[in-house]
This record gives structure tokens, C-alpha cells and sequence, in this order.
């Protein structure tokens, strides 16, 4: 995996962001059809830019809950 191809997944994420309020990490995976490693790649590219929240879910704590800020 190098820089652009995680910029790409960070550009998918991104894209099923945008659609919706917050979605947790199963939802994105399902959404983008990405793996869990390209998942995190992708949040930790946008997290670092500033462009996502992550929260624990309350309804479950062990879910997280990402949105676009």
C-alpha cells in the first residue's frame, strides 16, 4: 500500500461520508467495499488533514462513529 493508493481509499471514504451523518467502520466497509487495513489507512489520512471526527458510538461502545467535520 503506498500514499496514493491511500489517498484514493481516503477519497472513497470521503465520498460515502458526504452521503449520510456518520456511519460506523462495519457501514464504510460495506459501503466501500474496502478492507479494515484500507479503512484506517483512509481515516488516518483524513483525521491527520482534519476533515473527520471518530467517536465512540453510545448505543455500542465498541462501534465507531465517523463523520465528516
Amino acid at each position: 500500500m503506498n500514499t496514493e493508493a491511500i489517498g484514493t481509499f481516503a477519497g472513497t471514504v470521503w465520498v460515502a461520508l458526504s452521503a449520510t451523518d456518520a456511519l460506523g467502520v462495519k457501514q464504510l466497509k460495506k459501503i466501500t467495499k474496502l478492507k479494515d487495513k484500507e479503512v484506517f489507512a483512509a481515516l488516518g489520512w483524513l483525521a491527520r488533514e482534519g476533515k473527520v471526527t471518530i467517536a465512540a458510538d453510545p448505543e455500542d461502545e465498541k462501534e465507531l462513529l465517523i463523520s465528516l467535520v
